[in-house]
């Protein structure tokens, strides 16, 4: 018996060690494989893109090793890294550092899911998630092992990467993208949030950043809808600009390139070049404007030609030169509606937000509008640092918005339209609150009644259980009931067998001897004693 014990145990062992093969956190090699992935997906969808153009081209420059070193330029470019030109016509290197905001869309996403998977990954089958610490770092790795050999074969191209570009925003996307796949796969939870702005912004103001219940606080939702209605205003903007220069536009395919597969890769960098057009046409409607070179502003009172530019189909959208009119002048709306919106939400908010301080005052109202303003100031200098950058050198330097003009801009145009707009519609709410008429005063700041303290109530007492003298005996006690089944029904009457027994012996059911006919009752009438003496007779008088 004991051998069979001992072969018992030796062939449980390998059942438990693959049990806890299969449910074992993946840890630190499933990052680095999905980091790995992850770049090498991207790779692919670039290297695929250029290939498919290169194919198509009746006029290469080069061989299948020119244009997977152009792949692999472009994949860097996505990540924010500036490129070089070496093969100019003055010999001089020519920067390139235009990111395509569509392109860098692909990265992030590949990133972003990958983390995410991985930090997911333990949590299947039950067993503990990943820690999100070795996730990340799995994931940022393996990203960077990949990234260190394509940009290092990417540099003997005609397009080199510039390596202290590379070297910041290559591991910069990665460790961001990374992060938020990790912390959404963990329910994003607000502890690390409250730890940066805890870092950043005072006490007073963290609320408007993120809400107590770890949702986005008054200020961010407010912001990013103004962010948001700037750049789809300014892609409107593009929009109607591209169709009233229509002809100027489709002209600029046919002196650019010949052929179905020319317009074809014409029309594709158009399209990756979009969300950039649209944050330039907001800059545009914001006040700045953009450079189309060095020196060479367009603002919506008025711009100057740059000769120096390519017939490219977007910047066909470019206002001619010359002062501005009233109607370069309405694009003025654009940052109004923007600013309308932004205190629309904090407004509401004003009221129906607002938390712990219930509702907020006029003072802090408008101070939470010019708060969510300088956040969407903050969010559209970002994009316009994103959105352009050098074509060249000398005078093609600098191309695109700049950065800090637009960020001030959008603080300014925003804050003061979100200020009124916030008061206004916190004014209405609470008339909508308090009616319109009587004499109900409506004050500014409303405090929670504080309620008098309950004093807490006691606890019953707990019955102590009775002593032996408060037991019948057991020749009188009553049987034990018979244990009743949890689903079986309740019984209004127990005793229904024993009343049908008693009514079977009187025949008629449920009929007395007395013809009564009473149902389920008894003869309560007294009966005689037949050992009583009988005191029937007459009785002797008093």
């Amino acid at each position: 018996m004991a051998g069979v014990i001992q072969t018992t145990v030796r062939r449980s062992m390998p059942a438990s060690l693959l049990l806890r093969v299969r449910h074992r956190s993946p840890g630190l090699a499933c990052g680095l494989v999905g980091g790995a992935l992850a770049a090498g997906l991207g790779l692919a969808a670039f290297t695929v893109l250029v290939m498919l153009l290169w194919v198509s081209s009746p006029y290469p420059d080069s061989g299948p090793g020119g244009a997977l070193h152009v792949a692999a330029a472009l994949w860097l470019l996505a990540h924010g890294a500036e490129l070089v030109r070496v093969d100019t016509l003055s010999g001089a290197p020519s920067p390139m550092g235009v990111p395509p905001l569509l392109l860098a869309a692909v990265p992030v996403w590949l990133l972003h899911r990958a983390a995410r998977d991985t930090a997911e990954g333990g949590a299947r089958d039950n067993a503990p998630p990943v820690p999100g610490r070795i996730a990340w770092t799995g994931v940022v790795l393996g990203y960077l092992a990949v990234a260190a050999p394509a940009a290092l074969y990417a540099a003997g191209g005609a397009l080199r990467p510039s390596w202290t570009w590379t070297v910041t925003c290559v591991p910069l996307v990665a460790v961001v993208a990374a992060g938020t796949g990790v912390w959404t796969a963990y329910g994003r939870p607000s502890g690390p949030l409250e730890q940066v702005l805890g870092a950043v912004l005072p006490r007073g103001v963290r609320h408007l950043v993120l809400g107590p219940d770890g949702r986005p606080g008054v200020a961010a939702r407010a912001a990013a809808a103004g962010a948001t209605v700037l750049v789809a205003g300014g892609a409107v903007l593009l929009t109607v600009s591209l169709g009233w220069h229509l002809g100027e536009t489709r002209r600029a395919f046919g002196r650019l390139t010949e052929g179905w597969s020319g317009w074809l890769a014409v029309a594709l960098l158009c399209v990756v070049l979009l969300p950039n057009a649209a944050v330039w046409a907001a800059a545009y409607a914001l006040g700045p404007g953009f450079l189309l070179g060095v020196g060479v502003p367009v603002t919506p009172l008025g711009g100057q030609g740059a000769p120096l530019l390519p017939p490219f189909p977007l910047l066909a959208a470019v206002p001619d030169p010359g002062a501005g009119t009233a109607l370069h002048g309405t694009v003025a709306a654009l940052p109004l509606t923007a600013g309308a919106v932004v205190g629309w939400y904090v407004g509401r908010g004003s009221v129906t937000g607002g938390g712990r301080f219930g509702i907020w005052t006029t003072g802090r109202t408008a101070g939470a509008a010019a708060f969510a303003a300088g956040l969407s100031g903050v969010l559209l200098a970002l994009l316009a640092g994103l959105a352009g950058g050098p074509l060249g050198t000398a005078a093609l330097a600098r191309f695109g918005p700049v950065w800090w003009q637009v960020g001030l801009a959008t603080a300014v145009w925003l804050g003061l339209t979100a200020a009124v707009t916030a008061l206004t519609v916190r004014a209405w709410c609470l008339r909508r609150s308090y009616g319109r008429g009587g004499g109900e005063r409506r004050p500014d700041r409303v405090v929670a009644p504080r309620r008098r303290p309950v004093p807490p109530r006691p606890a019953p007492r707990a019955r102590l259980p009775r002593g032996r003298w408060f037991e019948r005996k057991p020749g009188r006690s009553a049987p034990a009931p018979a244990p009743v089944a949890d689903d079986e029904p309740y019984l209004l009457l127990d005793d229904d067998g024993d009343r049908d027994h008693d009514d079977r012996d009187h025949g008629d059911r449920g009929a007395l001897p007395d013809g009564t006919g009473s149902l389920g009752l008894r003869d309560l009438r007294p009966r005689p004693d037949p050992l009583a003496p009988d005191d029937t007779g007459p009785r002797p008088p008093a």
